[in-house]
């Protein structure tokens, strides 16, 4: 008794620990007790071992035995399984098949001549840029990249040729980050996010859509002031140039870039040009 009871406090322990830990590192609750309840079934297989041998048997009764034991085991790992977080294969194929499928058809934002979009906005930026030349010549020492009701707000609503609005670029960019996953790793307006990469809520008021879109492009072209060891590691992935067209990662950019100066009470760190 003694032996099992030793057993008993060791696996609480450490299904508490890994509790904590889960917690600790931005996991959803249901993680945390998923994480406990591997740790539970753990301690529940070395307390059987502890468990008298049974006499010896044979013929049908050993047969029986064995059946209705692997029967248990199927039951209880079907329904402790199902109460699990689970996996949905469908949902991800289907995720998978979108991004392949954009990535081969090169640019599927050309029914709403998206380049065209594209060139415009980046003449867009270059007019901001050559407005914050002009202040800082006027000696008023103060001129941010992009504020409420700036410049984020006119590149979102520049209209694109063929009918098409500057709001369908958005919704490309809403969709881009949905389906690659960005919320895993950033927090925008309050979701998502696993403290692995910083808050993107005024990124806008610090960087243009172009360079926004260097940062997909290229990760290591922008580093998040307090992320130094995520960027030595090479946390966010390269991945995005050969799963994304130019015209999504625009897309996203400028989905992002919307956001500045939305929300002041969020803090985003400075982003420091590396490249």
């Amino acid at each position: 008794m003694g032996k099992a009871m030793f057993k008993l406090v060791i696996g609480l322990v450490v299904g508490g620990g890994l509790w904590f830990t889960a917690k600790a590192m931005g996991f959803p609750p249901v993680y945390q007790w998923a994480f406990f309840s591997y740790a539970a079934v753990g301690t529940v297989v070395f307390l059987l071992l502890d468990i008298p041998s049974m006499k010896p048997q044979s013929g049908w009764g050993a047969a029986l035995s064995v059946l209705l034991f692997f029967g248990l085991l199927c039951v209880g790992y079907g329904a402790g399984a199902s109460l699990l977080p689970q996996f949905d294969p469908e949902d991800e194929k289907g995720k998978n098949a979108k991004v392949l499928g954009s990535a081969k058809s090169g640019n599927p934002l050309d029914p709403w001549k998206a380049d065209e979009v594209i060139q415009r906005t980046k003449e867009l930026d270059e007019k901001v840029k050559e407005l914050e030349a002009r202040i800082k010549a006027l000696g008023s020492g103060s001129a941010p990249v992009a504020q409420p009701g700036g410049a984020a707000p006119v590149t979102a609503s520049v209209p694109a040729p063929g009918g098409a609005s500057g709001g369908d670029l958005l919704k490309v960019g809403e969709e881009q980050w949905q389906l690659q996953e960005c919320y895993n790793c950033h927090k925008l307006r309050g979701d998502g996010g696993k403290k692995r990469g910083p808050e993107l809520d005024n990124i806008g008021t610090y960087l243009t859509i172009e360079e926004i879109k260097q940062k997909i492009f290229d990760p290591k072209s922008f580093m998040a002031e307090g992320f130094e060891k995520e960027w030595e590691k090479g946390r966010m992935p390269d991945k995005f140039k050969d799963v994304m067209s130019d015209s999504e990662m625009i897309a996203l950019a400028t989905w992002l870039h919307s956001f500045a100066g939305k929300n002041p009470s969020v803090i985003t760190p400075k982003p420091i040009k590396k490249k």
